[in-house]
């Protein structure tokens, strides 16, 4: 049982979701004052999305896991997972940006002030946040987060220095899981611009790049790659196998959010797109460079409208 009551921590991080809570219900109350009761019940069913991923970002972070990730390679692959896919997928499904933006103290002044602001410095993060969330740019992020850090050096600079690990490595796994979610997961008021035919593809490409790294550390080398894992006092299993775990839990539990995604995706692409040869048509007549940005402005206007 001390594995799992022992070693819990207290970072920044709780303070920081905390305010974050807090900030969203702010934008929740200003939005139900003009909004109609199913409009506004639906942004709270929503909201409990996104307070699981916030528990979940919390867990990988505080718990024991954070703790006996740097013992155990097959715990560092299950924070891994929690923070790459299980928090940002809630996180994404919950929609808080409506709510987050409708928060900033600017929304609630005179007008004005309002378009101030936005000129402003919220111009500049919108751009920069645009080039991001373009489909491509998003799922690359994703999959070179991924790679980059299981690479042997980089992943033994992160666990051996704890602030490159929490404020690069863990950060970026979560953030990289956001931006690539969004492009799957309903979260008004985004509006994906991946055609369905280009989301399958994505989907699999990152499924067999999650096999190939895990067949990397289990199936095609004999031995511990991570040098940081060899010489851990008072633990007993040993290094390769521990590995041999790990990558089983990247295989097995990367495709538990993978798979069932890529099978929404393709019944949308033959019942919606008229099927694969429709699809294929259309993705490569329009092609995938519609702004994010754009798409995001138009549904916001829409949602704040109503």
């Amino acid at each position: 049982m001390h594995y799992i009551l022992d070693n819990w921590s207290f970072d920044p991080f709780l303070v920081i979701a905390l305010v974050v809570v807090v900030w969203h219900e702010i934008g929740l109350r200003r939005l139900a004052s003009r909004s109609t009761p199913e409009r506004t019940r639906e942004r709270r069913l929503r909201s409990c999305w996104f307070y699981s991923g916030l528990a979940v970002f919390l867990i990988a972070f505080e718990s024991p896991i954070d703790y006996w990730a740097g013992s155990y390679f097959l715990v560092h692959m299950l924070q891994h997972l929690l923070l790459m896919f299980a928090a940002p997928s809630l996180v994404v499904a919950g929609a808080p940006w409506q709510p987050l933006h409708d928060a900033l103290p600017w929304r609630s002044g005179p007008p004005a002030a309002g378009a101030g602001a936005t000129h402003s410095w919220s111009q500049r993060m919108r751009r920069a946040g645009g080039f991001f969330l373009r489909p491509w740019v998003a799922i690359a992020c994703f999959n070179l987060v991924m790679v980059g850090w299981h690479i042997p050096a980089l992943f033994d600079v992160g666990e051996s220095n704890s602030a490159v690990r929490v404020w690069l490595m863990l950060t970026s796994f979560f953030v990289a899981g956001v931006i690539f979610w969004l492009q799957f997961i309903p979260s008004p008021p985004f509006r994906s611009q991946l055609p369905l035919l280009g989301r399958a593809a994505a989907l699999l490409a990152t499924n067999v790049v999650m096999i190939i790294i895990a067949m990397s550390l289990s199936i095609f080398t004999n031995y511990s790659v991570y040098a940081i894992y060899n010489h851990v006092p008072g633990v007993t299993l040993p290094p390769f196998a521990d590995q041999q775990i790990g990558a089983a839990i990247l295989w097995v539990c990367g495709d538990f959010w993978a798979l069932p995604t890529m099978i929404v995706t393709i019944r949308k692409l033959i019942g919606d797109e008229g099927g694969v040869g429709t699809a294929m048509e259309r993705f490569l007549g329009r092609g995938t460079q519609s702004s994010t940005v754009r798409g995001w402005a138009s549904s916001g206007s829409r949602d704040r409208l109503s």
